[in-house]
């Protein structure tokens, strides 16, 4: 049962983003989220923890954005994502090894790899910034 304090004017729980800054978050989010499910499956064929590790992420990447989508998100929120956006980034160079080898697979680019990990970093910054743009 949603409280009415947490319903918009037309009784949905849904807020849209305040500021355009916002939408680009969300595709932020949506896009890496999406990744990390998609790939999930394929990395649970060769290494459990890291699958379920994938699977993990990207469910939080999307449940992170539904809340930000509602009344109930709170101006340090910014923060929690754009350090999880941020920790996201450094685990990946912990499994895969620091520099550029890291976004290669097989002796191929990963393109995968670098567009989540280049919207991850987009997030963070993003959310930083909207953090200090939320006067509330």
């Amino acid at each position: 049962m949603t409280d009415e304090t947490d319903a918009s004017d037309d009784g949905s729980p849904f807020e849209p983003p305040a500021r355009p800054l916002g939408y680009v978050a969300i595709l932020a989010a949506v896009v890496t989220g999406a990744i990390h499910l998609l790939l999930g499956a394929n990395v649970l064929g060769f290494n459990r923890l890291l699958g379920v590790l994938f699977l993990m992420n990207g469910l939080g990447f999307l449940g992170g954005t539904g809340l930000y989508l509602t009344r109930h998100w709170r101006r340090e929120f910014y923060l929690v994502a754009a350090g999880y956006a941020a920790v996201t980034v450094l685990a990946f160079f912990a499994f895969q090894g620091v520099g550029v080898d890291a976004f290669y697979m097989r002796g191929s680019l990963n393109p995968m790899a670098v567009v989540a990990k280049a919207v991850e970093l987009v997030l963070a910054a993003v959310a930083v910034a909207l953090y200090a743009e939320d006067t509330k």
